[in-house]
């Protein structure tokens, strides 16, 4: 099906997407001497590329030793930061946060343990390695620059709710006192767990008319139903995302449109998407047909809240 799509934040990412075929999507609407605009038969052949696609993804991880590793595993599927109750109080400490620009004026304790546990809140858990409070900051305190800075205050262990694969689930976290604000800022303490290896290959360098790799996704909402996602496309055209859904798994596959003609910059945009599915997406796992992979919270910067159209 076809999605729906938010206004976006507009993000050049000439490095970002290495790790998933860079090559394949840094052209502005893949091949354009095939008259794709307008045409029904190219419409047609390319829904049914991306079927077909998404059904082999689908079969490969059907019942598979990766599809039984993820289900024990911790996979968040939400954010594993949480801004102080109500947001950040103006335009400036927002800046400062998105920018990573902090100040510390506090002593970040010892982990009290190597590892802590996550549970989750339909029954089940896992111990997983504790990441220490310092490594924990400097994930956040990532630029030195001039500019305004948000103050910690204090540092100490806590918990978090965290939805994931599996649910919400209750996760160690540390949490940072913010100069100004009644509420800590929480990160969750413990990494995702591996991602399993695929048991279907990446489809390689293809025009992105027909596939473009996922940017990841950035949060369930709907009670499940909407699944929002980071779409990547050129200067000369526009994302798409399509959904195949089993009742194993949800595969989602990420194309460009309405390519023009001209001349087209180099750089790549995102932009997020909304994928409206037929049922909740539940514990079923959610994969990008291009790399045959789970789709994982997104890393990319922050895109701007999600808007209708």
């Amino acid at each position: 099906m076809r999605t729906h799509t938010m206004h976006p934040a507009r993000l050049l990412l000439a490095l970002t997407l290495s790790a998933v075929g860079v090559a394949a999507v840094s052209g502005c609407g893949g091949d354009k001497d095939h008259g794709y605009v307008g045409e029904e038969s190219h419409r047609a052949d390319q829904a049914a590329q991306l079927k077909d696609r998404a059904r082999q993804v689908a079969d490969a991880w059907h019942q598979s030793a990766a599809a039984a590793d993820w289900r024990r595993g911790y996979y968040p599927m939400g954010a594993v930061v949480q801004l102080p109750e109500g947001g950040l109080h103006d335009a400036v400490d927002k800046r400062a946060y998105e920018a990573g620009t902090f100040d510390l004026r506090a002593d970040l304790p010892s982990a009290p343990r190597k590892d802590e546990r996550v549970n989750w809140v339909n029954g089940g858990s896992l111990v997983l390695p504790l990441v220490t409070a310092r490594a924990t900051y400097q994930a956040l305190d990532r630029d030195s620059s001039p500019g305004p800075r948000l103050t910690v205050t204090e540092a100490k262990l806590g918990t978090m709710t965290v939805q994931t694969s599996r649910g919400q689930a209750t996760v160690p976290a540390w949490l940072f006192t913010l100069r100004g604000y009644d509420t800590p800022l929480k990160h969750a303490a413990v990494n995702a767990s591996p991602v399993p290896a695929s048991p279907v290959k990446s489809v390689g360098q293809v025009p992105t008319d027909v596939l473009t790799p996922l940017g990841g996704l950035t949060e369930v909402a709907g009670e499940g139903r909407t699944v929002a996602v980071v779409a990547t496309h050129g200067s000369c055209d526009r994302p798409a995302v399509d959904a195949y859904e089993t009742n194993e798994s949800v595969v989602l596959s990420a194309s460009t449109v309405n390519a023009k003609g001209g001349e087209c910059t180099t750089e790549m945009h995102a932009k997020g998407m909304h994928v409206q599915l037929d049922r909740p997406l539940g514990n079923r796992i959610l994969l990008d047909a291009y790399t045959g992979r789970p789709v994982t919270i997104s890393k990319w910067p922050e895109l701007a809240p999600p808007q209708r159209s």
